[in-house]
């Protein structure tokens, strides 16, 4: 009896701790889970341990991916319909233009154009794209959101070649400001005609434009304007050019009118550059002046000396055509002519009139030299004066040397001493007595070719320099 009392004991006592040790277990299996979800949401931020409600996990970088902080959201792109201008249906929207001119590149004659960089900025009010904003600071975006949204296009009229930078991305800024103002700005190299007259080249100043205008709206779509007036043009101090020395830049607006699609604003950018002349006096002019000076000095060296002078006035003229050819190589085929053209042109026929003033005076030497050669074969020859007691008689006097002897041409040369030929010749019958008293008449023939070249001395540096006074006071 006792025996079995103690096993309803010891059952009861193993009952009791098998049922304490099941709820304890229960309530450490409550306790574990919490543990293990509270693991799962936590997070790290700036290297410490918060819960998800904390505001700091709020605060947290990859919020911006959240649909709520996207700038397409913000600015509300996906509402609105920006394929059509702002404002649609009522005035014209004005667009404010500056440009900052960052360098004046190329100037090219031969292709009558320009290039230039430039930063083309452009301001406009767009109320679509204004957002609520408690600190008035503005948002700047790159060249993706501008695909998104409406811009002016604006186009170089009269362009030849034109792009945006897009090193190491594309030179495109938009800036936009809780109210709805636009800041859109570009880096842009243009190439653009330039209408030069080169009438007075090389000492001429040119003025040329880069004018820009809206491709498809009109003056009652879109409204250009310069936005702080002759102000907006902007340029860098360090611009120089080689070849010109710019002179100033200024402004203008015009309209442009096309007779299919109607009247469009057209902004002016003018800058008016003044050619260098310098590089031209050195490489031209100087040249061409030393070459017509030389070929003066042809008119010192004995007009005998024939293997000096030809070579000499020869090649004076070779050099004047090599320098007009290089001149008008790198120039256009213009129709006009042009101030360089006068100066080298003149300078060439100073140089060509000087191988004329020997060929003359050679040729004029060899037929007196001819004549002079047959009064001496069919006339007799005596020496002195003639008995003026004679009523028909023929009297030549000539120069004790011979002319037919090697390197001379009658008598000898000196400085106040002139060559002289007196020939009297007689027209009468054909019949000649000895002492020729049958003579009938006298031709007297006076040729004095030493005298050519003293007078071409003076002529030709006078007449040179007369023109040159004249020229540079008409271009300068």
């Amino acid at each position: 009896m006792c025996t079995m009392q103690l096993d309803t004991v010891f059952v009861f006592i193993c009952v009791c701790l098998v049922g304490a040790a099941g709820r304890s277990a229960h309530k450490r299996g409550h306790k574990l889970e919490p543990y293990k979800q509270s693991r799962r949401e936590t997070t790290r931020v700036d290297g410490r341990t918060h819960k998800s409600g904390s505001p700091i996990f709020r605060r947290s970088p990859d919020m911006t991916k959240s649909p709520m902080t996207k700038s397409e959201q913000l600015l509300r792109i996906d509402d609105h319909d920006f394929t059509m201008r702002p404002a649609f249906g009522g005035p014209p929207i004005p667009v404010g233009v500056d440009v900052q001119v960052e360098s004046l590149d190329t100037i090219s004659e031969a292709d009558m154009d320009f290039t230039m960089t430039l930063y083309l900025r452009h301001y406009w009010k767009d109320e679509r794209l204004s957002f609520p904003s408690t600190n008035n600071q503005s948002m700047t975006f790159d060249s993706r959101l501008v695909k998104k949204i409406w811009v002016p296009d604006m186009f170089f009229v009269h362009s030849k070649r034109s792009f945006i930078h897009d090193t190491t991305t594309d030179n495109l800024m938009l800036r936009v400001y809780p109210d709805g103002n636009v800041l859109y700005s570009l880096r842009v190299t243009v190439t653009a005609m330039c209408n030069m007259d080169l009438s007075r080249f090389p000492l001429d100043t040119q003025t040329c434009s880069l004018e820009i205008e809206s491709y498809a709206y009109t003056d009652d779509d879109l409204m250009l304007y310069w936005k702080k007036g002759n102000e907006s043009l902007n340029t860098d101090d360090k611009i120089s050019l080689s070849q010109f020395l710019i002179q100033k830049f200024h402004t203008t607006t015009k309209l442009a009118f096309y007779s299919s699609t109607g009247w469009y604003n057209r902004l002016y950018i003018h800058f008016t550059l003044r050619r260098h002349v310098f590089f031209f006096l050195l490489q031209t002019y100087f040249p061409a002046t030393l070459m017509v000076m030389l070929s003066w000095v042809s008119f010192w060296i004995d007009r005998r000396a024939v293997p000096a002078r030809v070579p000499l006035g020869i090649t004076t003229v070779l050099t004047m055509s090599t320098i007009i050819t290089g001149v008008n190589a790198s120039m256009p085929r213009v129709s006009y002519i042009k101030a360089v053209d006068i100066y080298l042109w003149v300078s060439f026929v100073f140089v060509f009139l000087s191988v004329i003033e020997y060929a003359a005076v050679n040729y004029l030497t060899t037929v007196q030299e001819r004549r002079e050669r047959k009064l001496r074969n069919q006339l007799p020859c005596t020496c002195g004066i003639a008995n003026p007691d004679e009523d028909m008689m023929m009297t030549t006097c000539y120069s004790d040397v011979d002319p037919s002897a090697a390197g001379t041409y009658g008598m000898p040369e000196n400085g106040t001493r002139q060559e002289r030929i007196l020939a009297q010749l007689t027209l009468a019958d054909s019949q000649r007595t000895s002492r020729v008293k049958t003579a009938r008449g006298y031709v007297n023939i006076w040729i004095d070719t030493h005298a050519i070249d003293k007078y071409s001395r003076v002529i030709f540096p006078a007449a040179y320099t007369l023109f040159n006074i004249i020229y540079w006071s008409i271009y300068t």
